[in-house]
């Protein structure tokens, strides 16, 4: 474990506290995995490995962190309410997952939607992802903003923030819009519907970013917030090998967006992945989600193998 917030020779002060892998998966010690092979193969994301071991020594210890950070915010909570004498009911905890495209957020906020939920006191676990609050593509068409897609512009903001909002103020019911990713747009009259939960996951490339000006951001509401981490040479290479993958399964759908792709050459997928990667996701990891990097809770450093070889918390 390397204390990373003393100026030590060769390392900038930092508030956060970096633990190997080995000492971050000795927190779980003594705690069983949860999860089936079958479960962890439904989980993991498209060309990227999830087995029991990186199940037990990465993510078991993230999730009972996260448990008692739930329990420690609802004591909190319930003492604070005692000091002023009031009796207002506790709201969800709010996890913000944040990352770039292909580095493995999705599988990350599956997989603790899966582990929070098995612990007794938190059994009710809601994972919204942001993809849902997407501008629909003729309006992103409208304002020259569909090869912008995912970039901070392209969303409802605003849509988003009043959801957030609503689920953390503790109303009953919350909807969100649908957004499918074979057609690459948002379902018209499709709903995610979310219940009253324990814990809110919301997973998306840009939820850790600040507020505009003097306004209020999503991650204003959020009570813990995890950045999966990766160097962006990595991160390209996953790129590539999603976008083949994808190539030769989902894109030969005729239904499917990107169906146009589905003829291309193994050489012609690499070279239009890359551009793809180069022209719009590049660009808009180093402007807009590297950056909020700093502000989360939790950085998982993942490795080139997509193992994560240590995390970085913030310290306290």
């Amino acid at each position: 474990m390397t204390d990373r917030t003393a100026g030590q020779a060769g390392h900038a002060p930092s508030p956060f506290v970096e633990i190997e892998r080995a000492a971050w998966a000795a927190l779980a010690a003594g705690i069983p995995q949860p999860l089936s092979e079958r479960e962890l193969q439904h989980l993991a994301g498209l060309d990227e490995p999830l087995d029991a071991r990186e199940v037990a020594e990465v993510y078991l210890p993230l999730s009972r962190l996260l448990n008692l950070y739930a329990t420690g915010a609802r004591q909190l909570h319930a003492r604070t309410s005692a000091f002023l004498g009031t009796r207002s009911a506790t709201t969800p905890f709010v996890i913000g997952v944040a990352g770039s495209v292909a580095v493995g957020k999705s599988t990350v906020a599956r997989l603790l939607r899966e582990l929070l939920a098995r612990w007794d006191d938190t059994p009710k676990v809601a994972l919204v992802p942001t993809d849902g609050f997407l501008l629909p593509n003729a309006e992103l068409e409208r304002r020259g903003l569909l090869g912008r897609k995912g970039f901070p512009e392209s969303y409802d903001r605003r849509a988003l923030l009043r959801f957030v909002t609503a689920v953390k103020s503790g109303a009953e019911e919350v909807r969100a819009p649908f957004y499918s990713h074979e057609r690459y747009d948002i379902v018209p009259g499709a709903e995610v519907v979310v219940h009253r939960p324990d814990i809110l996951i919301v997973e998306g490339l840009n939820v850790l970013q600040p507020a505009q000006g003097n306004g209020l951001a999503v991650s204003d509401l959020f009570d813990f917030g995890v950045y999966v981490d990766a160097r962006t040479s990595d991160i390209a290479e996953w790129y590539v090998s999603r976008f083949r993958s994808l190539q030769t399964g989902a894109f030969a759908s005729p239904d499917s967006y990107f169906h146009r792709f589905a003829a291309l050459t193994p050489e012609q997928a690499r070279t239009t992945a890359s551009d793809i990667w180069a022209e719009i996701n590049e660009p808009n990891l180093r402007q807009n989600i590297l950056p909020t990097r700093s502000r989360a809770t939790l950085v998982l450093k993942k490795a080139e193998d997509h193992a994560v070889r240590s995390v970085l918390l913030r310290k306290i």
